[in-house]
């Protein structure tokens, strides 16, 4: 059954058990029932009216869920809306059937607090990751389908829930190539007040990265760099250039002035024994590892088409 059909029938139900309240209430049925002092009409008038609300709460969770659900067609939103709406409701439904059953409404919000208080310190991890999540919610440091990294943990964000951020995992143990795991990784929402999270696709979903080889000194490096470049171009050429234009309009919403060229550059750096060229590229963050292994295997083979002006080093220090 969809789940706004199911709604609506939790809803009619509790409109079914409304009236069944009152029709005991008016009919007198089991007025004179008891078991031993304690008399059946109140407990069946309360046990009706606490299922009344508990069904109306889980009907108008699912009718409003599901509305909310088709407006938004972005699943971030759509994933912090339903769980809003699950605190909202089962925290309404808690404290309507605990004040039907006891009939002490200020009593109950009473115990409520004392209880909170005492839960405070009981349960301060997972409180904590609550408030945390209020915090995600609010400010949004990652969502939903985010590529990220939360306390040394790297992967893809799958769910974020009250307590804690479910992540399909990139890298880590397993894997040494930044490339997914296939493992799932849960980590308390916590960890966002008390740790960095890095977010490579939140405002921009390209990451700058590098690729070093090793040449020795004897190398042109003027040839090299160049080569280098027109391979990385041949790559990565067409998307870094749209990559740059988004950078470029982003940097334009704050204050960091930073010149960034449109194509690959190449810095040297001085070893003791060789030279190391590193290609700085920029591309999109879930595919840096396979723009790298390109343009590695091109650059190899045009270094290895002119062994006359590249060298590389020998020495087995590397």
């Amino acid at each position: 059954m969809p789940r706004r059909s199911l709604g609506y029938a939790s809803l009619l139900a509790a409109v079914g058990l409304a009236v069944a309240t009152v029709l005991v209430r008016a009919a007198g049925i089991a007025a004179d029932a008891a078991v031993g002092t304690v008399e059946i009409q109140p407990l069946l008038v309360r046990g009706l009216t606490a299922a009344a609300v508990l069904a109306a709460a889980v009907g108008a969770y699912l009718v409003v869920e599901t509305a909310i659900s088709r407006r938004l067609s972005n699943n971030r939103r759509s994933a912090h809306a339903r769980n809003l709406l699950r605190l909202g409701f089962g925290a309404a439904a808690t404290v309507g059937i605990a004040g039907i059953l006891t009939d002490q409404w200020v009593g109950v919000l009473a115990s409520l607090g004392v209880i909170g208080f005492a839960v405070t310190f009981a349960l301060q991890q997972p409180i904590l990751s609550l408030v945390a999540w209020f915090y995600i919610v609010l400010n949004r440091p990652y969502d939903v389908g985010d590529r990220v990294e939360i306390a040394d943990i790297r992967g893809d964000v799958i769910e974020v829930g009250f307590l804690a951020t479910t992540l399909w995992e990139v890298g880590g143990r397993l894997v040494s190539s930044g490339q997914p795991s296939g493992r799932v990784v849960t980590v308390p929402n916590a960890a966002v007040l008390s740790s960095q999270v890095v977010n490579d696709t939140a405002l921009f979903e390209y990451v700058w990265s590098e690729v070093t080889v090793q040449v020795a000194y004897e190398t042109d490096l003027k040839f090299a760099r160049e080569a280098m470049i027109e391979e990385a171009t041949a790559v990565v050429g067409e998307e870094m250039r749209r990559g740059v234009g988004t950078y470029q309009e982003r940097l334009e919403r704050t204050a960091v002035d930073l010149d960034v060229r449109e194509g690959p550059t190449v810095n040297v750096v001085q070893r003791e024994s060789w030279v190391e060229l590193r290609l700085r590229f920029l591309a999109r963050s879930r595919r840096v590892t396979r723009a790298k292994n390109a343009i590695y295997e091109r650059v190899l083979a045009r270094f290895n088409d002119a062994p006359d002006r590249v060298k590389f080093p020998v020495s087995r220090n590397r």
